[in-house]
């Protein structure tokens, strides 16, 4: 192959480039400092390759839809969901500024794993090969697993890793084996070309349908659908909480991207399947999450029975097979990411460092010694409770109008039930903070990152919800 069939389209894939540099550039920067006092210039390089990656992303935005080698697309969907994840990447920078000293002097390892997380995770987001796919899915899972012990004299922490790393190795089995009788189906690796090849029904199906359902787990695992979530509440509460807040949004963004691909370039012609199989894991995700998320009393616990929820929610629309569905849990996965991080910040200033986690009763009374705090944590509550005018509502009004004009009505009514079960243990929240004294005196612990992850998580739920016809415009569908 020449090279100038190697660099065709290679603007494709220039945020994942400039997110290598960076994490080299980093790790160079960590190896070269002389003291302490330049760690500090470790997270703005961080930011700054996070920030020249959202420059590369709009560079591209416009230019006419291109593939790299057949491997990567940069159209609308891909796009929209590189914006998604590099926002998260650069929430849980801001977040981890402060937060990180206090548990680990290594923080060009952190760093670097941050940079590689994300790259791994945009990566799998324009993918369009199964290999591809499989290669950005252990990059991204490799990093998280690493990040989610890295309080090592932490046992919550090392527990949450061993875990994590135990559970994602297992059903990366499921993904590879599911890929490999999908190639052994259609004889390709490549979606579209597998769409097409099964579409005529030329593909093998003994080994298409079982191909599949193993995909499902191995995607089932990395969107925590039940029952598959079981690594989530405790991988949530173990990790350090900047990661999971990275995690929660970054995650599931990318393997949802993937999920969206997959099923829509190369399964298209076997929706009537898939479509109920989808419907069913909906339903008993939703369910299961809300009601286990009834009972916690761990901040951190709670906010991953919700992550379970509201997969159920992004599922709902990727039942009908439509490009609509497709829109619509992009949107949300763009609503989700500012609430959930900024409620997980929230967390972060209420915590003790050495429990990683944050029980109820510590937001007790919080609205009267700190009363912006407490309305921000207010904002974020009642947008994860799909209350309007916040950016919840519309997220999950768009999710279930995709529903209901995909013919799926019954299952769009079971998610508006299931919403209103979750606004129980949301407002809880709130209740304690306005209508209850403090237990103990709490001092949140706040720096200037922290600070302005929260302005920044809180002002866009309130922009996005009041103006959501700007955000479903600026994310378009496949092939926008």
């Amino acid at each position: 192959m020449n090279i100038a069939a190697l660099t065709a389209n290679l603007h494709v894939i220039l945020p994942e480039m400039v997110l290598a540099a960076f994490a080299l550039l980093v790790i160079l920067a960590d190896m070269l400092r002389q003291d302490e006092e330049e760690s500090r210039l470790l997270p703005l390089l961080t930011l700054a390759g996070i920030l020249a990656a959202m420059a590369a992303t709009a560079w591209i935005w416009n230019r006419p839809v291109a593939s790299y080698q057949e491997g990567a697309i940069a159209d609308g969907f891909a796009l929209g969901a590189r914006t998604v994840i590099l926002v998260a990447a650069g929430l849980a920078t801001l977040l981890s500024m402060g937060y990180l000293p206090r548990i680990n002097r290594q923080m060009g390892e952190y760093y670097a794993l941050v940079l590689l997380a994300t790259l791994g995770m945009t990566m799998m987001a324009s993918a369009t090969d199964l290999i591809v796919l499989f290669l950005a899915l252990e990059i991204f899972s490799l990093a998280l697993y690493i990040l989610s012990g890295y309080y090592r004299k932490n046992p919550r922490s090392t527990e949450a890793s061993m875990k994590y790393f135990l559970l994602g190795a297992f059903a990366s089995s499921f993904f590879v084996y599911g890929a490999a009788l999908l190639y052994g189906a259609a004889g390709t690796t490549q979606l579209r070309e597998i769409g097409n090849l099964l579409a005529s029904d030329h593909g093998n199906p003994n080994l298409l349908w079982p191909g599949i359902a193993l995909l499902l787990v191995g995607f089932g695992f990395k969107v925590s659908l039940v029952p598959f979530h079981m690594w989530t509440p405790d991988v949530y509460q173990g990790a350090p909480t900047p990661v999971t807040a990275f995690m929660s949004a970054g995650t599931k963004t990318a393997a949802f991207a993937a999920f969206v691909r997959v099923l829509m370039e190369a399964l298209p012609a076997q929706q009537i399947q898939w479509g109920w199989a989808l419907a069913v894991l909906a339903v008993l995700t939703m369910t299961v999450g809300n009601l286990t998320a009834l009972r916690q009393l761990s901040l951190k616990r709670m906010l991953a029975y919700s992550s379970v929820a509201n997969a159920g929610y992004i599922l709902v629309a990727l039942v009908p097979g439509t490009a609509q569905g497709s829109k619509a849990a992009l949107f949300y996965l763009l609503t989700y990411a500012f609430m959930n991080v900024g409620a997980l910040a929230v967390v972060i200033t209420l915590e003790k460092i050495d429990e990683l986690d944050a029980l109820q009763n510590r937001a007790a009374g919080l609205a009267d010694r700190w009363p912006l705090l407490a309305l921000a944590m207010s904002i974020f509550m009642l947008s994860l409770s799909g209350i309007p005018p916040l950016a919840g509502f519309f997220g999950k009004f768009f999710v279930f109008q995709a529903a209901v004009e995909g013919g799926w009505t019954w299952l769009a009514v079971v998610g508006v039930l299931n919403s209103a079960i979750s606004a129980y243990y949301y407002l809880r929240v709130m209740v304690a903070m306005y209508f209850h004294e403090a237990e103990e005196p709490v001092q949140p612990r706040r720096w200037g990152g922290l600070s302005l992850s929260l302005a920044l998580t809180a002002l866009a739920t309130v922009i996005i919800g009041l103006y959501p016809s700007l955000w479903t415009g600026f994310l378009s569908g496949l092939g926008g």
